[in-house]
């Protein structure tokens, strides 16, 4: 998951507190031949740091820098191809304002292909740093032969595609609604290359056509009993099924209303810049080396999303929430950034916890679940009926009640019924009637079945017995 490396500590740094160097942050004057070194320490360093031009490391003042534009382009070049293995989807580079003043800040972030060096001066004691307090220091030759030898190779860079005869419309036209455009060499400036200059999984996972598919499912209650859907967005560009789940989420994310003595209050079930964030990092991050994709389940109470991968290797759970940043996967941190769909380098977490409680993050070895609640208690089934029990609904959950007495479809409840809008019956009427334990499904064991039907729970028929037995169904709308 991704956790951002400006946290409090560093996020005070550029807010006019007084700057300081420490582990993880180190102040330059103006850009010198040193910033490879000072990065390739971060780089090896296992929380990472920051990078801050523009400021006097002695006097500690602001100092600001000139065509700040150029001074980034400059910067990225020489990071990008001064330092190995590739640092795509490590670093940022942006420029702030500090004192008046514009600065660079280069935020960089820990990965498992260390030891990274200059590539000029190889994998030597000459070209491998790491931070000991406020200083760059080289590496003593065991460190780099150790890390050297655990070196991770179940990266999705390193894993070759299962197919080499891969396409990338979709993404091209993804890139082109940007100031980016993909050349004829974008295999090779996005690294979805192996060594040996074939598809790694990067690229089946970007490419028109894969075997990925994420599911989002949703219950009637608050447990796996009752399924009503079970949509799959993938088979296509991981960035398509990023925005197909982002989509449908953000329809599944209605605003309530309440009336209080004083007001009237609107709130989403789910804070939407939270939500966003979720989805990305679930997606991004998810150890796809396995070929486990994330999955969404949304509750009458909650939504879950529940991404492979644990923590990363030697992290525990506090430092997780201390905001060091480690990315599971740069190549797709890469592109999701240059299509503007994460903001900056590990920002995500820090931007959750602004709106939930630590306790949201579930840990285990192999998996990292995140259980977002629903606001003040509003539950997805029954929160819209809820403040709907009186009047037109209440009569319409009792006129469907009695109609299914015996088995009836959607077609001929909603007929029955007089009602057009299909959201309107499913969201007012199916799923509360269903979350009560009221209402089952007939075929739960095929949700999507043209032949299901609904009725009245504890009505005697073959039928409602299997729906009660087996408990699994989908809202046929």
């Amino acid at each position: 998951m991704s956790k951002d490396l400006t946290n409090s500590a560093v996020d005070r740094q550029s807010k006019g507190d007084v700057m300081q160097e420490s582990n993880r942050i180190e102040l330059k004057r103006e850009l010198t031949d040193t910033l490879e070194k000072e990065v390739v320490a971060f780089l090896n360093y296992r929380d990472g740091g920051v990078v801050y031009i523009g400021v006097d490391d002695k006097t500690k003042a602001t100092i600001g820098v000139s065509d700040a534009d150029a001074l980034q382009l400059k910067i990225k070049d020489r990071i990008k191809n001064n330092i190995s293995p590739s640092t795509m989807g490590l670093f940022d580079v942006i420029a702030e304002t500090r004192d008046e003043k514009v600065i660079i800040k280069i935020t960089v972030a820990s990965d498992s292909e260390k030891p990274y060096y200059l590539s000029r001066m190889g994998m030597s004691a000459k070209g491998c740093y790491i931070r000991i307090g406020s200083a760059s220091e080289p590496m003593p030759v065991r460190m780099i032969e150790d890390l050297f030898a655990r070196r991770i190779r179940n990266s999705i860079g390193i894993i070759k595609s299962r197919k080499q005869t891969l396409s990338f419309e979709q993404l091209k036209i993804y890139y082109n609604e940007t100031p980016l455009k993909l050349n004829e060499q974008f295999a090779h400036n996005l690294e979805l290359l192996t060594e040996e200059g074939a598809f790694n999984y990067a690229a089946y996972l970007l490419s028109d056509v894969n075997g990925l598919s994420i599911k989002v499912a949703k219950y009637a209650g608050a447990d796996r009993v009752n399924l009503i859907e079970n949509e799959e967005y993938g088979y296509c560009s991981l960035v398509k099924a990023t925005k197909a789940v982002l989509e449908k989420l953000k329809v599944e994310n209605k605003t309530f209303a309440r009336i209080t003595p004083s007001r009237r209050e609107e709130r989403k079930l789910l804070n939407p810049v939270a939500l966003r964030e979720a989805v990305i990092n679930a997606i991004i991050h998810n150890n796809f080396s396995n070929e486990v994709p994330p999955k969404f389940e949304l509750f009458a109470d909650r939504l879950e999303i529940t991404s492979a991968g644990g923590l990363p290797s030697g992290f525990d759970e506090e430092e997780f929430f201390m905001g060091y940043s480690v990315p599971q996967n740069k190549e797709l941190m890469r592109v999701f950034r240059d299509l503007d769909m994460v903001e900056q380098l590990g920002s995500g977490v820090p931007r959750i916890l602004e709106h939930y409680p630590r306790s949201v993050y579930r840990f285990t070895p192999n998996f990292i679940r995140l259980v977002l609640p629903y606001a003040d208690g509003f539950d997805q089934a029954t929160g819209q009926a809820t403040g709907q029990a009186s009047g037109q609904a209440t009569g319409q959950a009792e006129a469907l009640l009695q109609f299914c007495i015996t088995p009836r479809s959607t077609k001929e409840i909603m007929q029955h019924l007089g009602l057009s809008h299909r959201e309107y019956f499913r969201d007012t009427l199916l799923l509360p009637l269903m979350a009560s334990g009221k209402l089952a499904a007939t075929i739960p064991g095929k949700p999507s079945s043209p032949n299901q039907r609904y009725i009245v729970c504890g009505v005697n028929t073959g039928q409602s017995q299997r729906s009660n037995n087996t408990g699994h169904g989908k809202v046929e709308t």
